[in-house]
């Protein structure tokens, strides 16, 4: 009898395809991938990949033919809120935000009671809209939208942005943030009971590495007589570990940071006398 595989959605081509098999690699799952196949196995995990279009995936998971996905926040919450959202992936970050002509005199939300906005995002416009008791005239449009204050289509847009470089080649100005998104793993509502194993051995890999990819490892020598307030300055897993150097009154203090704090922590340490302050990269950290 041939094992249980797990079925994972991702998109056919582009970033987040690259960054989504990128993150299985990275938690030791090789895929045998050719050029232009739209399935493809892991050799050494009970993984079947089905390449799809990033706005089917959520109907192809409420349907059961997937069983989970790396896909965008924003296309989860336009296409499918009613699918359980797991693990936040840290890559494929950008914002849905409302957008209108630079030429136009943007005060606040009201200028756009009334107008037409250009969206492939309805559901989300729509919501943030009614919430602000804002009435507008949606076109939805599925391509780039951004061309649609050119030829007259529409007032303004809502779109994903990233850098805000398309945009600005368009004419256009961002005005309203309504949501911040990256990528997440979705899982179907039909996922079995035997699949969910394999899920819970693939979650757990792919911690291991989104934790490492926001931690850094350091090392460093500090006086003993400072010791104390270095290490609080350092928490660590669990503490950090201390080793006596060979040079009388200093020590070898080991640890963990986190990388959104590192260089205020460099900095606070090098106040209270580190030195020789060492960083490396972590590839794994199982906690």
């Amino acid at each position: 009898m041939s094992q249980e595989k797990l079925r994972i959605a991702i998109q056919k081509s582009g970033r987040l395809n690259e960054d989504s098999l990128k993150i299985l690699k990275d938690a030791g799952i090789s895929i045998d991938n050719g050029k232009e196949q739209l399935k493809a196995s892991s050799r050494n995990f009970p993984l079947e990949v089905m390449y799809l279009r990033n706005g089917d995936i959520p109907q192809y998971l409420r349907d059961g033919v997937v069983d989970v996905a790396i896909i965008g926040e924003n296309v989860l919450i336009e296409k499918g809120n009613d699918i359980i959202q797991g693990e936040k992936l840290g890559f494929s970050k950008c914002r849905v935000s409302l957008a209108v002509p630079k030429s136009m005199k943007y005060t606040g939300i009201q200028d756009l009671d009334g107008k037409r906005i250009a969206t492939s995002y309805p559901n989300t416009v729509n919501e943030f809209l009614e919430k602000k008791g804002i009435t507008a005239e949606l076109h939805i449009i599925n391509g780039s939208v951004e061309i649609a204050p050119n030829i007259g289509l529409a007032d303004g847009i809502c779109d994903i942005v990233s850098s805000g470089s398309t945009l600005f080649k368009n004419g256009l100005k961002e005005v309203e943030v309504m949501l911040k998104s990256e990528a997440v793993l979705a899982i179907s509502p039909k996922i079995s009971e035997e699949r969910k194993t394999i899920l819970e051995k693939l979650q757990f890999r792919l911690k291991s590495v989104l934790n490492a990819r926001t931690s850094k490892y350091i090392l460093l020598n500090a006086p003993n007589n400072n010791l104390e307030n270095i290490i609080k300055l350092l928490p660590g897993m669990r503490s950090p570990t201390v080793l006596p150097l060979a040079e009388e009154g200093w020590s070898s203090i080991h640890t963990v940071i986190n990388e959104e704090r590192f260089w205020d922590v460099i900095d606070e340490l090098k106040q209270n006398g580190a030195e020789g302050i060492l960083v490396a990269p972590i590839e794994k950290m199982v906690l």
